[in-house]
């Protein structure tokens, strides 16, 4: 059974959100406070976390970013803002998506369960996840989804490992920044494409020596990127 945790502080949609959760076989908890909600994220373990964005003592953003430095699960954000200032900052600190309050109910479902089995194949099944791949200097190992640069360790977070990891799976080949998007974000997602741009800046100051003159992930003016084997 899969585990869901729901960090929300207005305890009336917390409990709708676990009633329906509940109702499609997942297993969930509901912490209302943001310090209390991060504690459970880092100590106890989950398949997904629906994150609130406005809560009282820590805000979402903060408690996103101090999940991706230690946790690789998705996270949903929950919010009423629409700016789109907001889902990028979201996204940027690691979140895997967002919904806009109000919502359905079955919408929040399906989008839970969208992510989890995007997340699953991503990763990949357990009899492939042994699988390292290696790059030059770059050594990427699926199982335990860590990536090391000439046998450094560096922190991704869920979204920058899933997209360097595809792209390292398809060496040489030029995917643009709409198959990526749809990819990896799925077609449903809020955002837009510019959020890979975003992400493929970030992985660039982890792996590159000179982001601006890449040697792993190249830009292919026009078409997209590639990773060049």
């Amino acid at each position: 059974m899969k585990r869901v945790l729901i960090i929300e502080d207005e305890w009336d949609i917390a409990e709708l959100e676990r009633d329906y959760l509940d109702l499609h076989g997942f297993s969930v908890d509901i912490e209302t406070s943001g310090d209390r909600g991060l504690t459970k994220a880092l100590t106890q373990e989950y398949d997904l976390i629906l994150l609130d964005l406005m809560l009282p003592e820590k805000d979402g953003f903060q408690i996103c970013k101090e999940i991706r430095e230690t946790r690789d699960i998705p996270i949903l954000m929950v919010t009423a803002k629409k700016e789109d200032i907001d889902k990028i900052r979201g996204l940027g600190l690691g979140a895997d998506d967002y919904i806009v309050k109000p919502f359905s109910p079955s919408e929040l479902v399906a989008r839970v369960k969208a992510h989890l089995s995007r997340y699953e194949r991503l990763v990949g099944p357990k009899d492939t996840q042994g699988h390292n791949i290696r790059i030059r200097g770059l050594h990427i190992d699926q199982a335990s989804r860590q990536v090391f640069l000439n046998s450094r360790e560096i922190t991704f977070t869920t979204k920058e490992f899933d997209l360097l990891l595809f792209l390292a799976l398809h060496p040489n080949y030029v995917f643009s920044k709409a198959h990526l998007f749809e990819r990896l974000w799925g077609l449903d997602s809020m955002g837009d494409i510019s959020t890979v741009t975003v992400h493929i800046r970030k992985i660039r100051k982890k792996i590159e020596i000179d982001p601006s003159n890449p040697q792993y992930i190249e830009t292919v003016w026009g078409a997209g990127y590639r990773l060049r084997g």
